[in-house]
Formats: C-alpha cells, sequence, structure tokens
C-alpha cells in the first residue's frame, strides 16, 4: 500500500486528564478515531464551547490533530481497552468530502495494478475543493461531473467502509485523465492485469462520455497485443471522434506520428515489455 498503512507520531505529549482520556477512550473504543466538536459534546454530555475548550487542550497536548474545519483524528492512543494507532489515508480522505470514492493512481495501487507507491491519495468527488497535505500525506481532489461519478463501491479499510472505484472504471478513469495516475504508461501497465474485462471498461468510456478514453484503450490494446475481440473493437471505433486526441496529455510534447486508425498522436513511446 502507501509508504504507511497508519501514520505515526511522535511520543512527545502532555499527561492526560481523566475527563480526556475517558473521552479518547469512549471514541476510539466507538471507532471514531476522526471526530467532531459534536462527537466530543456527545460523549462527555458537555456543552459545545467546553468541548471546544477540551478538544484546544488535546490539541495543544498532541494527541489529536487537525485534519480540516471541524474534524479532528485522534493520535497513537496509551489509553483505552484497546489502544489503537491512527486512521489508514483512505479512511482519512473519505471524511474529507462527500460524495467521494478513492480513484485513479490510489485506486490502481489498492487494486495491485501497479507496482508504483503513489505519495498521494486520489479522491474523487463532484464538490469543488483545494488539495490539502494532512501528516505529510497530499490529498489531490478531482472534481467530476456527475455523469462521470459511477464505478465505485464500498470496501473495508481498517475496519471502516470506504468508497473505491473498481478495477474497470479505475483504468477507464486513468485512461480519461492519466496525468492523475502518474502517466499514460501506468494505464497501459494496468491493461494488463489479470482479471480485466475490457469490454465493461468501453461501457464505462461510452457512459462518461468520453472517445479519447476508447481511443486509448483501442491504440494500447493493440500496442501491448491485448485480445479484446474484433466485435469490441468494431464497436470502439463506431464511438471514437474524427478529431485526433493525444495518447498522454501528461507529457508537454505535442509532438509524434499520427496513428490514423484510432485517431491518436503518438506522443509517447509505449513498448510490451511491461
Amino acid at each position: 500500500m502507501f509508504k504507511n498503512d497508519t501514520i505515526f507520531t511522535n511520543n512527545n505529549r502532555k499527561s492526560l486528564s481523566k475527563t480526556e482520556s475517558y473521552m479518547l477512550s469512549r471514541l476510539s473504543e466507538e471507532g471514531t478515531e476522526i471526530f467532531t466538536v459534536k462527537d466530543v459534546s456527545n460523549v462527555l454530555d458537555k456543552s459545545y464551547s467546553v468541548s471546544r475548550k477540551i478538544i484546544s487542550n488535546l490539541k495543544a497536548k498532541k494527541w489529536i490533530e487537525k485534519i480540516e474545519a471541524g474534524k479532528y483524528l485522534i493520535l497513537p492512543l496509551s489509553a483505552g481497552v484497546k489502544p489503537k494507532y491512527t486512521e489508514h489515508e483512505f479512511v482519512i480522505g473519505s471524511k474529507l468530502v462527500e460524495p467521494y470514492y478513492i480513484s485513479y493512481w490510489s485506486a490502481l495501487n489498492y487494486h495491485h495494478m501497479t507496482e508504483q507507491i503513489p505519495f498521494s491519495v486520489f479522491i474523487a468527488t463532484t464538490k469543488r475543493k483545494s488539495n490539502r497535505k494532512i501528516l505529510d500525506v497530499n490529498y489531490i481532489f478531482v472534481t467530476l461531473s456527475k455523469k462521470k461519478f459511477f464505478g465505485y463501491s464500498s470496501v473495508n479499510i481498517s475496519g471502516k467502509n470506504v468508497f473505491i472505484s473498481d478495477k474497470e472504471k479505475t483504468i477507464a478513469d486513468c485512461l480519461d485523465h492519466p496525468e492523475y495516475c502518474g502517466d499514460i504508461t501506468e494505464a497501459a501497465k494496468a491493461l494488463k492485469s489479470k482479471n480485466i474485462f475490457f469490454e465493461k471498461i468501453a461501457d464505462y468510456a461510452i457512459k462518461i462520455g468520453n472517445a479519447t478514453i476508447l481511443k486509448r484503450l483501442g491504440y494500447l490494446s493493440e500496442v501491448l497485443k491485448l485480445n479484446l475481440g474484433e466485435g469490441l473493437k468494431k464497436r470502439m471505433l463506431k464511438n471514437i471522434s474524427k478529431g485526433y486526441s493525444v495518447l498522454d496529455p501528461s507529457v508537454k510534447m505535442r509532438k509524434g506520428k499520427y496513428n490514423e486508425k484510432w485517431r491518436l498522436l503518438i506522443n509517447r513511446k509505449i513498448g510490451d515489455g511491461f
């Protein structure tokens, strides 16, 4: 997975009061490592202002970390029945925006379709949200239209439900925006993974409404000697646009050979020896 399955912190912290220890233990035991002021108020039966003061004290003592306005993360505990460490990057990402799903390079990594280790979490959403850095992890938000927002399901990450795109939607998304998976070579490698249904990728591309996905899929399938089947190729060719698209938009160079069949400008060399 990522550089850390869990995020750790230093132990240079001040001791907890009984109230603070009880609150952290209760939240941790309930599986609420990411919490709000309201959560603290409910656990302690305290007013909003008192709960905010407790949170401020815990932050100063380095027992919690603010991840965004009104949301806090419990750092490693030494109290409670079952001491736990902090949350997985995907779980933190799932709390930052609604709706969402983990996507692009992060999803490629989750599905074992790349050997590269991304140091950012890519999150697809229909909202506009600024990228942020939390505990040395970058969270990259990619805004999609509602038309493109599909093809994901809930998976269990560290005991929490997190939405992640399925294999085929991950590849379709990466072919749609190769810049969010490193470059087009990572999408090409993913196409050689086991148990990939090419027809499903094509169906997703048509539903997304971007013919360039079909162009890239068709060209890469031939370069990599993948068996899409002639019937599927014919259907894909019927759905591509006449204009030329760029194979890899992450490359600044717009020079190369033109592939007339798939209407692509080949601005990056792709080999079959991945």
